[in-house]
C-alpha cells in the first residue's frame, strides 16, 4: 500500500498514479478510521474475518476481460469513481492486481491509496470515497461482509445520514 495526497488533475485519467508528492502515513490513515493489512495468506484473511465477524465473501475481478465490451467496463469504472458513501464497512483483500481508493481528509482533500497483492484495506461507515484501476487494469478482490454481500453506494451529499455522522463524530479531535 502506498497512500499520498491526490494532485487534484481532473483532466488525465483517473487510472493514473495522481501523486502530489506529499505521502500520508498508515497512521494517518488510522485517524480517519482506515485499517491496513498487508496478509500474505487467505488463512491469516480468515483469522482476520473471524476477529472482525466477517460472515459473508465474495470475490470480484475487474478488468477489460470481465465485461463484454471496454463500454461496458468504462460505465463500471465511471460508477465506482463517483464520491459516495457506505452504511457498512468497506472491506477488501487484493488476491491480484492494483488499484486506488480515495478517500477524503478532515479537510476534504482527496488521499489516494494504492493498494497491491495482499493489501487489506477496510474504510468505516459513513467516509466519502471512490475507487478505480490503476492503468494497468486489473485488480482481482475479495469483499468481506459483516452481513449479507450488498454494495449500496450513496453519492456526495449524504452530509445528514446518520452513519456520515457517526463516522464525522469518531474522527473529533
Amino acid at each position: 500500500m502506498r497512500a499520498f495526497y491526490h494532485d487534484d488533475d481532473t483532466i488525465t485519467d483517473y487510472r493514473e498514479d495522481h501523486d502530489s508528492g506529499i505521502p500520508v502515513s498508515e497512521q494517518e490513515l488510522l485517524k480517519l478510521g482506515l485499517i491496513y493489512h498487508n496478509l500474505d495468506s487467505l488463512e491469516k484473511v480468515d483469522k482476520l474475518a473471524n476477529e472482525r465477524n466477517y460472515q459473508n465473501r465474495d470475490q470480484i475481478e475487474i478488468s477489460p476481460t470481465s465485461f463484454e465490451t471496454p463500454e461496458i467496463l468504462k460505465s463500471k469504472l465511471d460508477n465506482f469513481f463517483k464520491e459516495h458513501i457506505h452504511e457498512d464497512e468497506e472491506i477488501r483483500y487484493i488476491i491480484d492486481g492494483e488499484g486506488f481508493f480515495d478517500v477524503r481528509s478532515k479537510d476534504d482533500k482527496w488521499i489516494r491509496i494504492k493498494v497491491f497483492q495482499n493489501d487489506l484495506l477496510i474504510l468505516p461507515p459513513g467516509i466519502y470515497h471512490r475507487f478505480t484501476l490503476s492503468n494497468k487494469n486489473f485488480i482481482k478482490a475479495l469483499r468481506l461482509f459483516k452481513d449479507e454481500p450488498k454494495w449500496i453506494p450513496l453519492p456526495r451529499p449524504v452530509d445528514d445520514n446518520q452513519y456520515r455522522q457517526a463516522y464525522l463524530k469518531s474522527i473529533e479531535t
